[in-house]
């Protein structure tokens, strides 16, 4: 279907591919993985069509469709999330237009216009437009707002629905899963398993990876190269893959050593010059293989360690914390012990953000007392961080600001390791992105630690490198940390103590983030990131022995043609319950994506009359949700209950 021949290509001198090859067939679902800089956004411009190799071929089959899905950026005018999301072609995208322009139906201009909507199925696009927008968590109000006038996440969304629907023959996606929340990543999943097209996706979510895809192209060495599997798959046939080129490297190297100290110990020797300038020849023959390139995390700097802090780092007594009449906590009690790695896990708006901000003490309570320990150093880590950098500054003087005794060059490495390398420590900070000014800070925040970290998804715009960097950085850390993370692998690196929140209730695992998947019974890796407990077991069978009696031929038949009728009811029961559980599923993340809403709006809304009505929404909406929450433990007991 796709076919990258032999393809050279250089930018400024530095050549990213060399003689490099790929072919993707229908139905392959490839993650494309390499170092930041390696080429990956060039290579998705070769084949939009958007660059020319230098030398070689980037084909695709005659008939075939693509869409793409950059990082962020993607365009929006005056078009609503609906009609966004089923501009699948240039023509309903003009029919559209024409349409909001000429909104007479009477009209010349709209009739026609119609006719395009028509031909193109508009009103069935239509409905599956809208159940892909409800699997991306947004809500039927939304579908006639102007898409301009959404945040940059939720556009993208907007235009991942619509290629979604589109169903092209490839598509490519840069880093989707940036802008979904946990719950939306589940449902983005769960229908790219379904997916009937091909996929190539840039991602650094290993779990995204390793749930999707069949294959994995690393780019290396200026080559592209394919590997069987997901990303764990890949990961141990790399490892094989090093390994051998590893030793045919050395075993060159040794021959090459041979070749060159015969030529300089016989060159001058008449008896031997013959030997030695064929020598010569068989050296200038090798096709040199490359150094072998350094897997391990970028960071080679050992980071400042914090001053020691007292045995309890952070005590919440009694605490309440309430937006409104919506009641996070009520009556609760934490102790943080010094040295703890606690990842904060529960479903969406359960409160760990919430929670976050409050041992940060950027919350003040509305009863209850937080009381910090000896001698305890607070630093909080979230996106709204990036506003106390100083614009003003370069990438490296901000990152130098306050990092007594490191030096400037170790302080370089630790920035090229969070991809601020070579020129781009000089860029000024006013001009970085939102991503990259969330990495400078992050840096800060590791140069000068305090001895209480509190980090809110601090991997959110880091590559695979850059979170292993981050991992390195942590793993020796002497502090206390709290986190919240959707990522599994930076979990596992860094958890010793799991806290699992829901509806204000705080449950603690004394063990890493395996040992909370085993207690909690929770259905995946992922999953148990997002679980609400229940505390709902189906009731055990009493098992009764009766005397067995012998039947006859009639009673036989009749006892399987009873038994054949009871599994037929038992079947359609279970159909009717997972598709009870599905609706129920959906319609609690459509509310807890309003109960995110509400509470982001009303953390920043005066506590007047004028916020009364999203009070009384989120309360109701609040009680919507835990009765709903109730139906789906109940349900998911009954159907996980021998039948």
């Amino acid at each position: 279907m796709l076919t990258v021949s032999q393809v050279t290509k250089a930018f400024g001198g530095r050549t990213l591919f060399s003689d490099a090859s790929l072919q993707i067939n229908p139905g392959d679902r490839i993650g494309l993985i390499g170092a930041n800089g390696a080429g990956k956004s060039t290579l998705f411009s070769l084949i939009l069509s958007e660059n020319v190799p230098d030398e070689g071929t980037v084909s695709l089959q005659r008939g075939r469709t693509v869409g793409f899905l950059p990082q962020e950026s993607a365009p929006s005018g005056d078009e609503t999330v609906l009609q966004l999301a089923t501009s699948i072609t240039p023509a309903m995208t003009a029919a559209y237009a024409t349409l909001r322009e000429f909104p007479d139906e009477h009209s010349a201009e709209h009739h026609e216009a119609h006719d395009v909507f028509i031909e193109h199925d508009g009103y069935n696009l239509e409905a599956k437009a809208k159940r892909i927008l409800a699997g991306l968590a947004f809500r039927e109000t939304d579908h006639h707002r102007p898409a301009r006038t959404m945040s940059g996440g939720w556009i993208m969304r907007a235009h991942l629905a619509r290629l979604l629907v589109m169903e092209p023959d490839l598509l490519m996606l840069d880093e989707p899963t940036n802008h979904l929340d946990l719950e939306t990543l589940g449902w983005f999943q769960d229908h790219l398993a379904n997916y009937s097209g091909a996929l190539l996706v840039i991602s650094h979510d290993r779990a995204f990876l390793n749930a999707i895809c069949d294959g994995i192209v690393e780019i290396s060495r200026q080559h592209l190269h394919r590997y069987r599997g997901n990303y764990d798959d890949y990961l141990v046939e790399k490892k094989a893959r090093d390994e051998q080129y590893l030793s045919a490297y050395k075993n060159q190297q040794r021959e090459i050593e041979h070749l060159q100290d015969f030529i300089n110990r016989f060159r001058a020797k008449a008896s031997k010059a013959a030997q030695a300038q064929e020598r010569i020849k068989q050296l200038a023959r090798i096709k040199r293989l490359a150094p072998p390139e350094n897997s391990e995390a970028t960071v080679k700097f050992r980071f400042p360690q914090p001053p020691r802090g007292g045995q309890r780092t952070m005590v919440l007594e009694h605490a309440r914390q309430a937006y409104g009449d919506h009641v996070v906590y009520e009556d609760l009690n934490l102790t943080i012990e010094r040295g703890q790695r606690t990842v904060l896990v529960g479903p969406n708006g359960a409160g760990k953000s919430t929670l976050l901000k409050i041992l940060a003490g950027l919350l003040p309570l509305e009863a209850g007392t937080r009381t910090e320990g000896h001698n305890v150093s607070v630093g909080y880590f979230a996106q709204h961080r990036t506003d106390t950098l100083d614009v003003s500054r370069t990438v490296l003087e901000e990152a130098m600001d306050g990092a007594s005794g490191v030096s400037e060059q170790s302080i370089r490495t630790v920035l090229g390791s969070f991809l601020f390398s070579g020129e781009a420590v000089f860029k000024n900070v006013g001009v970085l992105s939102g991503g990259e000014k969330s990495r400078l800070a992050l840096v800060k925040l590791l140069l000068r630690p305090p001895n209480l970290l509190l980090l809110d998804e601090p991997t959110t715009h880091l590559d695979m490198a850059s979170i292993n960097a981050l991992v390195a950085a942590l793993q020796p850390y002497e502090g206390t940390l709290v986190f919240v993370s959707h990522d599994v692998h930076f979990i596992r690196s860094l958890a010793t103590t799991v806290l699992h929140i829901n509806a204000g209730r705080l449950t603690s695992y004394a063990g890493d983030y395996d040992y909370y998947l085993e207690k909690s019974g929770a259905a995946s890796d992922r999953g148990g990131l997002v679980a609400a407990l229940s505390n709902h077991r189906p009731a055990e069978k009493l098992a009764v022995t009766e005397p067995k009696q012998k039947l006859g031929l009639k009673e036989i038949k009749q006892q399987r043609r009873a038994e054949a009728e009871a599994r037929k009811a038992a079947a359609a029961a279970r159909r009717q319950s997972e598709t009870q559980h599905r609706e129920l599923e959906q319609r609690i993340i459509t509310l807890e994506t309003r109960q995110r809403e509400l509470a982001a709006i009303l953390e920043s809304a005066p506590n007047d009359a004028t916020s009364f009505p999203l009070h009384r929404e989120l309360a109701d909406l609040t009680e919507e949700l835990e009765q709903a929450n109730e139906e789906w433990n109940n349900l998911s007991a009954t159907m996980a209950s021998p039948a």
